[in-house]
């Protein structure tokens, strides 16, 4: 009989994005419960051994969490297993990094090095609201935060700019039409585009209609987008590529152009 959630995670079971190799042991890092989910997030572990190459052993990466090294949004976290997620900043004061999780084109996870004033902010898709008990309005974000007494303006499917130091939001960038979005979830993970079109499905899933800086339209669910800007103007610096994705003829053309082939 088993008591409680599953302690443990094989690798074939871990999610694809992690990009673990198949015959590196039988065992992978378990996230933490935590802000994000469990197929949408990064353990620290991996950050530090598979991506960053800064521990071998997953010893290692808990020594390196243990002497208080690795902070993410701004908080010390001691859980090798802790899980970093979509727009969270990590800071290796150390080594002197700091990285955005945003997503590439294939829906993978990218450290995105940033500058120090970038790393002061996020960007938080607003979830659901709600009024409490003591009748304070709350706004719950996508990452687990309550923000009490939030703009009257900001409804859901929007996003604000939180101060991490402080945990205040500042701007809105609205769900409209027009508005600068990225897709966090599906097939199209990871693109860039702007908002063309919003199809309303009552009782089913609401469509988008999402045009990139190429000129390719596609579609997705409403709950897949995150806004980050507004017009042509990203809050956040985006990744290599800058969200827009390629076809397979356009990246073996340009792997042959670079004498990869």
């Amino acid at each position: 009989m088993a008591r409680g959630p599953k302690k443990h995670l094989k690798r074939l079971n871990a999610p694809r994005h992690w990009n673990l190799g198949k015959m590196g042991g039988v065992w992978a890092p378990k996230p933490s419960s935590g802000p994000h989910k469990q197929r949408e997030c990064l353990p620290v572990a991996i950050i530090l051994r598979e991506r960053l190459k800064y521990a071998l052993t997953g010893k290692e990466c808990q020594q390196i969490c243990m002497e208080r090294c690795v902070k993410i949004d701004g908080k010390v976290r001691t859980d090798h297993n802790y899980p970093a997620g979509f727009m969270d900043v990590v800071s290796l004061e150390k080594s002197g990094d700091l990285f955005r999780l945003l997503y590439d084109t294939k829906g993978r996870f990218v450290l995105h090095r940033i500058q120090k004033d970038e790393a002061e902010y996020k960007l938080c898709r607003i979830q659901k609201g709600y009024m409490s008990a003591k009748k304070v309005p709350v706004a719950v974000t996508h990452d687990g935060r309550t923000l009490r007494f939030p703009d009257p303006n900001v409804a859901v499917h929007d996003t604000v700019k939180v101060n991490i130091a402080t945990g205040k939001m500042s701007d809105i960038y609205k769900f409209e039409i027009g508005a600068m979005v990225m897709v966090t979830r599906g097939h199209n993970c990871g693109r860039v585009g702007t908002l063309e079109h919003v199809e309303k499905h009552d009782g089913s899933f609401s469509i988008v209609t999402i045009k990139d800086k190429k000129g390719n339209t596609f579609a997705t669910r409403q709950a897949n987008v995150f806004v980050i800007g507004s017009g042509d103007h990203p809050q956040v610096t985006l990744p290599k590529g800058r969200g827009i994705k390629k076809t397979i003829i356009q990246e073996r053309a340009e792997a042959e152009a670079r004498g990869d082939l």
